[in-house]
């Protein structure tokens, strides 16, 4: 990990920073390699866009100077200041009158690409130097061995001069792209995959920093990079206290209710209670002085509010007044980091303490092919961790049947809780029950109660005894053994 004493300088994106643990360590050289349109000159960018731009450089060998600043604010960034030193083939800068073409070897005495950034950065001496990009110069190179040799001799004098230096990169298969990771200190590859823009560095001589892939976005604010969540990163003392449903029937199920800093996941069919029971849990936490968020995946905001008004709970007042918060996820929209990355801003920032995810399923839309255990695993160990209460809500594919699924997903290992809610068919109505399959901290009432929601709000009933087969959603009612004298 980095030291507080360590040095560092930031690239200018937020995420980036964060998984080079504080940024890059100067006078060093980075590759930043990717194929077309990932973002490689846009990163280079916000490396130079800093309070100290006049003392940094942009060295061109593709783009015009005039084309590289417009590109720069039609992504929100602005290379005011900015040196830039067009030696692209076939340009003429100030640093010199001769000109090139692509038929002359860019080694060529007295007239070299090499030689012009040496003299530039030796007369001016800059901190910061982006060279956009590396591939044109390969293609002026005469062979792969020259190419490396004045690749290392350009590396080594920038570094050498006080610059700490990005060169862009295409990434392709050739025996000279594949040598320049060994001759830089750093390597940020990015790539535009099926599971959206993703970014990993896969090395930083003399530093640790984050493994893994992780989703950055390109728009008019440039790049913004998501971290991968690594839950064992954080941590929070937590006190177990239980929190009460505001349900009296449900209390006495849970046997007092669940505890803080657990996961409790709500199971069952479509249209049985779940999300009413969620919003049950949530408000009535919120009331009690939680700050309590609800993550909708699966519903927008008016439609939620208007079912929970039909029934008396107050959720729409109490999100106005700020003491609830609402947000409606379209999951197509958000990749799983990002999403994490709003859960953590307001865990740590807003102070959030019980978060509710509805649902599942919708939240596996998100996942573009991803692998969905692995990704609540992640968030609900971070959330546990941070000692805060999670809600999951968890649809099954069946109505009834005689296997009594929980979830379709293989999540219940990572709930502390389980409260299943199930059809039955009783005198030829159907009906609803709840009933608790697992609580790790406690122990609760091992029968099943009706369920039902009014316009009253949530009823739970007495226990249900007498019948069995409840779990198959067809009981049978047990008659009475007269033979042994009992009922």
């Amino acid at each position: 990990m980095t030291h507080t004493h360590d040095p560092r300088l930031l690239t200018g994106v937020a995420g980036l920073d964060k998984i080079l643990h504080g940024g890059l360590i100067p006078q060093r050289a980075y590759l930043i390699r990717g194929g077309p349109g990932t973002g490689k000159t846009t990163l280079g960018m916000h490396f130079l866009a800093t309070e100290h731009a006049s003392d940094n450089l942009l060295v061109t060998l593709g783009e015009a100077e005039e084309q590289l600043r417009d590109n720069a604010r039609r992504s929100g960034l602005s290379l005011d200041g900015v040196n830039v030193l067009d030696v692209s083939p076939g340009q003429t800068n100030d640093v010199g009158n001769n000109t090139y073409n692509l038929l002359e070897s860019w080694d060529v005495e007295g007239n070299t690409i090499h030689d012009k950034i040496l003299d530039y950065v030796r007369e001016h001496r800059p901190k910061r130097v982006v060279i956009d990009s590396l591939s044109q110069m390969r293609y002026l190179s005469a062979d792969t061995f020259q190419f490396r040799k004045q690749v290392l001799s350009l590396l080594r004098t920038l570094t050498g001069e006080g610059a700490t230096v990005m060169i862009t990169s295409e990434e392709s298969a050739d025996e000279d792209d594949q040598a320049l990771p060994f001759l830089s200190d750093g390597v940020i590859s990015l790539d535009h995959t099926e599971f959206g823009r993703l970014c990993r560095v896969t090395k930083l001589r003399g530093s640790g920093f984050e493994e893994g892939q992780h989703f950055y976005q390109l728009n008019k604010q440039g790049m913004t990079l998501f971290p991968r969540l690594m839950p064992n990163n954080h941590s929070r003392i937590n006190s177990h206290t239980q929190i009460s449903s505001g349900l009296p029937e449900l209390d006495v199920l849970t046997h007092g209710g669940i505890e803080r800093g657990t996961v409790t996941l709500l199971s069952g069919p479509t249209g049985v209670g779940k999300t009413t029971l969620g919003a049950q849990l949530m408000s009535q936490a919120a009331a009690n002085g939680e700050r309590a968020m609800i993550y909708n995946f699966d519903e927008i905001e008016s439609t939620f509010f208007t079912r929970c008004r039909q029934i008396g709970l107050p959720i729409e007042e109490m999100v106005k007044k700020g003491h609830l918060c609402f947000e409606a996820v379209e999951p197509l929209l958000y990749h799983p980091d990002q999403f994490a990355a709003g859960v953590r801003k307001e865990v740590e920032e807003a102070g959030t303490t019980m978060v509710m995810i509805d649902s599942l399923s919708g939240y596996q839309q998100s996942m573009a092919g991803e692998n969905l255990q692995e990704r609540v695993h992640a968030l609900c160990r971070y959330l546990v961790n941070m000692g805060v209460t999670v809600v999951l809500v968890n649809e099954v594919f069946t109505i009834t049947g005689n296997q009594a699924r929980v979830t379709e997903y293989g999540l219940s290992y990572v709930a502390d809780n389980i409260i299943m809610l199930r059809y039955i068919e009783l005198d030829g109505e159907l009906r609803k029950t709840i009933g608790v399959l697992k609580k790790r901290t406690g122990s609760f009432e091992k029968v099943l109660r009706e369920f039902d929601i009014t316009s009253d709000g949530i009823m739970v009933g007495r226990p249900l005894h007498g019948m069995r087969g409840l779990l198959s959603g067809v009981p049978e009612v047990i008659q009475p053994n007269y033979d042994s004298g009992t009922l």
